[in-house]
């Protein structure tokens, strides 16, 4: 067998296979003489039918077969030795008039390849680096809703805008009945609120649904309807009130606080409020980085200028999906994909480049790591190490955990890379002002 390149272009190739007929006939052969063991032909005894036979009832499949066996295998081992940085797979060229009577075969292969190009870390305008702080706003908020969960119900007989009411909307013509409790502070509006104080048990208030609540998501789970039927819904519905309460703020004391940390972890309002920030900023981190990778991400993309085979490609693509694709379609899914094909490739210059690796006790310690948090949230606070190592071993034996846990780790290393060498500049935000900065 013979494998030549031929060089159309930077990024484009085709590779020429010649197959003799010394390269593919004992194993041939071989096969055939497997076959006549096992055929079960009328007329003749098992083991017995004449190769002449065999051969011409399964020699051609078995030479399509082997033929297309070498020139995987081979091709393979030719791109690896060659180093060639191939973008997809090879594309076999169409051929005219090809015959499998012939001993000597001739494939061609078109190839795409990766460009070549660099990447420097260092923007020349430094990339925002947001670093989302707990002011006391947010703080006081938490407070207030930490005392709010703990505090007392005391029953009332008449309402005030800053009690709990239980009851039931209803509206016959929209199909509504549903029992809830409105919290009146988060009713909008002076007309709503207005209505729903000073009334007792018993009473029923008719209500518009049009900016009820102070946030729109809560309508649908007032009235008990799908999201999106609430959404923009401006009806009339009677509320009939069944209960009253008044919630009584817990007191911060300490056995809130050993409530909500455990014996003795608080002493005071000052070391609460300290823990409250402290614990709020740690979850606001993963927003922080997830918005610092994307943006790092696209100033790759926009800065990094290198071609791509957008031809082979788009050809590619139609070719090998699951579904037939004209060309219209295969040019159109080429371009949904380029931008993210340009990323693999700046991502993988930047691992090359940086020598960024995962190795496998590294894996198995961010996997348990991931486990001990979900665990966690079931009230698993102090996991043994054996039983973490022993679900880190199940989980890693699942090929698509690994592939999914590799991501995340490798994002968790790019991210540290681009604090060390990137050029950024960090900006101290409210979580406020980073979801209106940000999301607008």
């Amino acid at each position: 067998m013979n494998i030549t390149k031929e060089q159309i272009d930077e990024l484009n190739a085709v590779v020429k296979v010649a197959i003799t007929k010394d390269d593919y006939q004992d194993k041939v052969d071989a096969i055939l003489k497997d076959y006549r063991k096992q055929a079960n032909i009328p007329g003749f005894r098992k083991g017995q039918v004449p190769i002449g036979l065999i051969k011409k009832q399964y020699g051609k499949a078995v030479l399509v077969d082997e033929v297309n066996k070498l020139i995987q295998d081979n091709l393979n081992t030719y791109l690896t030795e060659e180093k060639l940085d191939v973008l997809g797979n090879p594309l076999p060229k169409q051929q005219d008039n090809f015959d499998w009577d012939q001993e000597e075969f001739d494939f061609e292969f078109e190839l795409g390849l990766a460009p070549a190009f660099d990447v420097s870390l260092k923007s020349k305008k430094p990339i925002t680096h947001y670093k989302i702080v707990a002011d006391k706003k947010m703080v006081d908020e938490q407070v207030e809703r930490i005392q709010k969960q703990y505090g007392k119900l005391i029953q009332k007989e008449t309402s005030d805008k800053t009690d709990e009411l239980t009851g039931t909307f209803k509206n016959e013509e929209e199909g509504i009945d549903n029992k809830t409790t409105l919290e009146l502070d988060k009713v909008a509006g002076k007309k709503a609120l207005g209505q729903l104080t000073g009334k007792k048990v018993g009473d029923t208030v008719t209500i518009n649904t049009k900016g009820l609540f102070k946030e729109d998501y809560l309508l649908s789970g007032a009235l008990g309807i799908a999201a999106e039927k609430a959404k923009d819904l401006k009806i009339d519905v009677d509320f009939t009130i069944s209960e009253i309460n008044e919630r009584q703020p817990a007191a911060l004391n300490q056995e809130l606080f050993d409530k909500l940390y455990g014996a003795e972890s608080i002493a005071s309002e000052k070391e609460l409020r300290e823990r409250i920030k402290t614990d709020s900023e740690k979850q606001f981190e993963q927003q922080s980085e997830q918005k610092l990778l994307n943006d790092v991400t696209e100033h790759f993309i926009e800065n990094t200028k290198f071609d791509l085979p957008a031809d082979f490609l788009t050809r590619w693509i139609q070719m090998t999906g699951e579904e037939p694709l004209t060309s219209e379609q295969a040019t159109e899914e080429y371009q949904k994909s380029e931008k993210g094909l340009r990323y693999q490739l700046i991502e993988g210059k930047i691992i090359k480049q940086n020598d960024v690796q995962i190795n496998f006790d590294e894996l198995k310690e961010f996997a348990k790591g991931f486990i001990k948090s979900q665990m966690a949230q079931f009230g698993q606070l102090n996991p043994q190490e054996e039983e973490l190592d022993n679900i880190a071993t199940r989980v890693l034996s699942n090929q698509d955990e690994v592939k999914r846990l590799s991501e995340q780790l490798m994002s968790q290393k790019l991210i540290a890379l681009y604090k060390e060498k990137a050029n950024l500049k960090v900006k101290e935000v409210t979580y406020e002002n980073f979801v209106k900065e940000v999301y607008g």
